[in-house]
């Protein structure tokens, strides 16, 4: 969840000080974490098939797309709030599609979580950009069936360094497109923030998410990443100079004590319906 709160920070740092356009942002942060879990995925060993599946990296890709480009239109408070209310509802559904029957406390965690979102993004909730909305709306369904998709991986980090490295080709479909729109800009700072966000934040988190996913249940995995929102906050204050408010640290406790709670309720592994 650190890793995932670092790529909003670098992102922010990159999209909101003029260093990069959200294509260019977007291509170099897949092209790192391509790189570096391919040579995890070497190092290892493993592979991911004979035959990788378009279905994750064209999932990951709408989902780094939409998040930088919806972030040139909407507040971070708005968008925090849209990806993960679109996550909650992908991987939730998902989950009792498939049988999952959370216990009375995870819903409770949920519902608790939920509202220190609310808190946390509810200066940013006028009228925000339709536009904007969306694209984080897509984003976080996006990011939703790619996780769901990660919890069945047999070789994580190889199945992560296809998926990567098979965004790319759609990557550069969307630099080439800005850059005959005359969008496309990208300097020293922006290339630097953009490769961090994909070596490290992306490419070796996502390899780490996707080891945990395989002892979490769909719900759990979905609750657990709100506490992404909080620490990104948290990461402004330290890292960009952002003031602590009131707001902030209640939105913190409620969303990790939400977590908690849910996460703390173990179903018993003996019971059946």
């Amino acid at each position: 969840m650190v890793a995932f709160a670092a790529n909003s920070l670098l992102c922010r740092a990159a999209l909101g000080g003029g260093h990069a356009d959200p294509a260019s942002f977007t291509a170099l942060r897949l092209l790192g974490g391509a790189a570096v879990l391919g040579l995890l995925a070497r190092g290892r060993g493993s592979v991911a098939g004979r035959a990788s599946p378009w279905g994750p990296a064209v999932a990951l890709f709408a989902y780094a797309a939409g998040f930088s480009f919806a972030y040139t239109r909407i507040s971070a408070a708005t968008g925090a709030l849209l990806l993960f209310a679109a996550v909650q509802l992908t991987m939730n559904g998902a989950g009792l599609l498939r049988g999952e029957r959370p216990r009375p406390l995870e819903w409770a965690g949920l519902a608790l979580a939920l509202t220190g979102l609310v808190v946390l993004a509810r200066p940013g909730l006028a009228r925000p950009d339709p536009r904007g909305a969306f694209l984080m709306l897509v984003a976080g369904v996006a990011w939703g069936l790619y996780s769901l998709r990660g919890r069945t991986a047999a070789h994580a980090v190889a199945t992560n360094a296809a998926s990567f490295a098979l965004a790319l080709p759609l990557a550069i479909v969307a630099v080439t497109a800005a850059a005959l729109l005359g969008s496309l800009r990208v300097s020293s700072v922006g290339v630097s923030l953009a490769l961090a966000s994909g070596v490290v934040a992306s490419g070796l988190g996502y390899a780490v998410w996707y080891l945990a996913l395989r002892g979490l249940t769909a719900t759990r995995a979905a609750i657990v990443q709100l506490a992404v929102p909080p620490l990104a906050a948290a990461g402004a204050v330290v890292f960009l100079g952002e003031s602590v408010s009131r707001r902030l640290l209640a939105a913190s406790v409620l969303i990790l004590g939400g977590i908690a709670l849910a996460v703390g309720a173990r179903r018993p592994t003996t019971s059946r319906c």
